[in-house]
């Protein structure tokens, strides 16, 4: 499947949908957030408007950080972001807002090296390129990693997100898990002071930015990777394995997750042979009184759906589904919305 061209034209279809809405009474739930779920966002908003004719969801993939900031200001009805909100930005809100996990996925090192060669990489390699400490592709760090790899003598061009970004906040939780260096100097958010490198707007416009840069390296979630056909390396984890991205490494690590009632947590850096350490959940953010009791009532409904019927759908676009009894938990927070 061509994610890209169907992702494109379902934009069309989204947007369009919204302005036929006014016509005929159909009803338009916005949203806004992060690029990192986007492409299962996507699909599952078409496919539910197959289940509910009368509503349709309007997405603005704009970054985590941006998610989060429209959901405070009550600009949507629903927020999304990769990097779970923090006491000081909950305190803000008008109201409760509740996080709802959807999916988790992998942030993946992706390339763009003559040959596009297979790689292997450590916390302590990844960490050094993002401090600005490697700076070359042969450096022994690099080299020592990849016995038998032909590695150029050329920079490395960093590329990382210039806007707020979920994918940005795992990222820097696994550095600043994995590095004094980097929590101390750079620290875990959705927008930090990069060291080095260049930026690009969401995972698209890393994943651009990688692709048309010779020496690139940059972090992407892994369909974004998959769709532009671009190389991305193994991972070696806390139990000194290397492991490759995939739904099973994901979900391996989302099984090791402590997960609170509030369901704010992190699974990077996981624990366990098979766990890939570089992954994330990603949340819809909602508002557990809802002002809008019609908006609410279809809301409540499309959770419902997605966290049963959607859920079937991630392994198709490259996502880790919810193990059950998380679901199961997560529909029991979902029932406590108010709708009145």
């Amino acid at each position: 499947m061509d994610i890209a061209r169907f992702l494109g034209g379902l934009c069309g279809l989204i947007l369009l949908g919204g302005t036929i809405g006014t016509a005929s009474g159909q009803m338009t739930i916005n949203g806004a957030g992060a690029t990192f779920p986007y492409p299962i966002y996507s699909k599952w908003f078409d496919e539910y408007a197959k289940v509910d004719p009368s509503v349709r969801f309007n997405y603005q993939s704009i970054g985590s950080g941006g998610g989060q900031k429209q959901i405070l200001a009550q600009t949507v009805d629903f927020g999304a972001s990769d990097g779970p909100m923090s006491d000081d930005n909950l305190a803000k809100a008008p109201g409760k807002i509740l996080h709802v996990p959807t999916v988790a996925g992998a942030d993946v090192v992706a390339y763009n090296l003559p040959g596009n060669p297979a790689l292997k990489l450590d916390a302590d390699t990844i960490a050094g390129i993002f401090l600005g400490n490697v700076k070359k592709w042969n450096n022994p760090k690099i080299t020592a990693l990849n016995p038998g790899v032909s590695l150029p003598d050329q920079e490395i061009v960093v590329v990382h997100r210039s806007d707020g970004s979920g994918t940005t906040y795992i990222w820097t939780d696994y550095l600043s898990k994995v590095s004094a260096e980097w929590k101390q100097k750079v620290g875990t958010n959705t927008s930090v002071n990069w060291p080095t490198g260049i930026g690009g707007k969401g995972n698209e416009g890393v994943a651009g930015q990688i692709k048309q840069t010779p020496g690139a390296l940059g972090y992407v979630e892994l369909i974004y990777a998959i769709q532009n056909k671009m190389p991305y390396a193994d991972v070696r984890n806390s139990a000194g394995s290397f492991v490759k991205p995939t739904i099973e490494s994901v979900t391996a690590a989302m099984a090791t997750a402590q997960i609170p009632d509030d369901f704010r947590f992190s699974m990077t850096n996981a624990a366990g042979q098979d766990c890939y350490p570089i992954a994330g959940a990603t949340w819809l953010l909602v508002y557990e009184r809802q002002k809008d009791p019609a908006k609410g009532k279809k809301l409540v409904e499309f959770l419902k759906w997605a966290l049963t019927k959607g859920e079937a759908m991630a392994k198709e676009l490259a996502y880790a589904p919810l193990p059950d009894a998380l679901r199961d938990r997560v529909l029991k927070r979902v029932d406590e919305i108010k709708i009145q």
